[in-house]
């Protein structure tokens, strides 16, 4: 696997490239050296090997060294507010106080029935080797990847994205994400606590996956769910689920709004928005 360190729109793995944006380019925090063990960690873990790129070769030779102090490093705490990707027009990065898993109405509905979230491989019961072939793997992710559920921050739209771009089998443009915006259901936890689970991966990418399955009844915070899909969905929650759910319309603007005007749900504690 190859990390190229540089001035990137945001962070991402794509086709074997780690492409790793730092907040302040050519400087490096001990945050971002952090998740550099952690991706290179995670990667030898499953047999592949890493190399480094950077334009800049002094920050090249100082990142070089930083990495060997492994343990120095890793001891870093996640910093409240993260803006390597500053693509959020409110916040002007990703808040991490909490994580968050979206998915569509149709698979809530699975995941509501199981009380679980559960990873690709588990939730599809098809071949690793199938999912890895399948159009939306179009970063060509490796089989492992499959094995894990996948946060992103709890203010952030990646996932609304995702599933935007997995219903219309396209990626969204602009007028998907305002006018014609659905938001999909998503399963918040608290970041502090979701650390200490079991089967808790960090790979560098993301703020953390899970490996298998996660039982929602013992980590979940709050399950925000549309308003327009209230009726759809209640019957299918879990008893143990119904105070933990957050029924919110979506009277906003775009998904960059939306995603904003969550976490700030999310984050003040309010636990009913059904008017």
């Amino acid at each position: 696997m190859l990390i190229k360190i540089g001035n990137f729109e945001y962070t991402e793995v794509w086709d074997g490239i780690f492409y790793k944006k730092l907040s302040n380019y050519a400087k490096v925090s001990d945050w971002e050296i952090r998740t550099i063990i952690e991706f290179i960690d995670y990667e030898n873990k499953h047999g592949r090997e890493c190399t480094i790129e950077c334009e800049n070769k002094n920050l090249l030779m100082q990142i070089n060294q930083k990495i060997k102090n492994r343990e120095v490093y890793l001891k870093t705490l996640c910093p409240k507010l993260l803006t390597e990707c500053t693509a959020c027009p409110y916040r002007r990065g990703c808040a991490t106080d909490f994580v968050c898993h979206t998915t569509s109405v149709e698979n809530a509905i699975k995941v509501f029935k199981c009380g679980k979230l559960l990873s690709a491989l588990n939730a599809r019961k098809v071949s690793v080797e199938q999912l890895m072939k399948e159009k939306r793997n179009a970063a060509n992710d490796p089989a492992d990847y499959f094995e894990y559920i996948m946060f992103s921050w709890g203010n952030c739209q990646a996932g609304d994205r995702l599933v935007m771009e997995r219903a219309l089998k396209r990626f969204p443009n602009e007028k998907d994400l305002s006018e014609n915006f659905n938001p999909g259901i998503r399963f918040y936890f608290q970041y502090d606590k979701l650390s200490m689970h079991p089967n808790v991966t960090f790979d560098g990418v993301l703020p953390m996956k899970i490996k298998d399955e996660l039982q929602l009844s013992d980590w979940v915070y709050k399950i925000v769910i549309p308003t327009k899909v209230k009726y759809e969905l209640e019957k299918y929650i879990p008893d143990e689920l119904k105070n933990r759910v957050v029924y919110i319309e979506n009277d906003c603007k775009d998904i960059w709004d939306w995603s904003e005007k969550v976490y700030r749900v999310i984050e003040n504690g309010y636990t009913n928005l059904q008017k």
